[in-house]
């Protein structure tokens, strides 16, 4: 039997701190986005990556912090939706320990973002995104379902596509041993999705 079992076997001490050690893990998992929001919207607002020698923000993001843009993105546009929303909550000392998950708010930060979400809203579902009785994938999955995504444009999912399909033909006549029927049957795709898109379909290279 396990020590993690409390109190059936000998080890209970050590079961107790690692119960406490597991909480305080994940709530300092759970900080982290919070702080590092907060830290990222006052670097951005103030341009204080200028002074650290960069010329964006995020040019300091990705060399000095090895974060992608579009996470930098998400994580300023989340603190600054709970921000605004929630500044007195925000405000607290324990916001970072008590504001709900980053999956969530970026759910709800995006719906906002696209028009779907009014402050009149929010304030229909601020509890619900705030009860830590509530698992974030299962407040994640209803929101989505709340505030779905747009459907992709479909000429640029078109276009997306038109280029992924050229480049596949182009790569598949570069690589020898490759049937030059595989590749025409490529660059037939492309030019269908071209047309499709709009575009006027490349004129085909000779392949050997």
């Amino acid at each position: 039997m396990s020590e993690l079992e409390v109190g059936l076997e000998p080890g209970r001490g050590r079961a107790v701190r690692l119960r406490e050690a597991v909480v305080q893990a994940a709530r300092r998992f759970k900080s982290t986005w919070v702080e590092l929001g907060r830290l990222l919207v006052e670097v951005r607002r103030e341009n204080l990556f200028e002074h650290w020698g960069y010329d964006s923000f995020e040019a300091y993001c990705a060399k000095e912090l090895h974060i992608r843009r579009q996470t930098a993105l998400k994580l300023t546009r989340s603190f600054s939706f709970l921000d605004k929303h929630e500044p007195r909550r925000m405000a607290a000392d324990d916001a970072s320990i008590r504001a709900p998950s980053f999956e969530v708010v970026e759910v709800l930060a995006q719906a906002e973002e696209r028009g779907q979400l009014s402050s009149d809203e929010y304030r229909t579902i601020r509890e619900s995104i705030w009860d830590p009785a509530r698992a974030p994938s299962e407040l994640k999955r209803e929101l989505s379902a709340r505030f779905p995504q747009p459907a992709p444009d479909r000429d640029h999912a078109l276009g997306r596509l038109a280029q992924t399909a050229r480049r596949l033909a182009n790569e598949l006549r570069a690589v020898a041993g490759i049937p030059r029927a595989v590749g025409e049957r490529a660059a037939s795709l492309a030019d269908e999705l071209e047309r499709l898109a709009g575009a006027e379909p490349r004129n085909r290279s000779q392949g050997g």
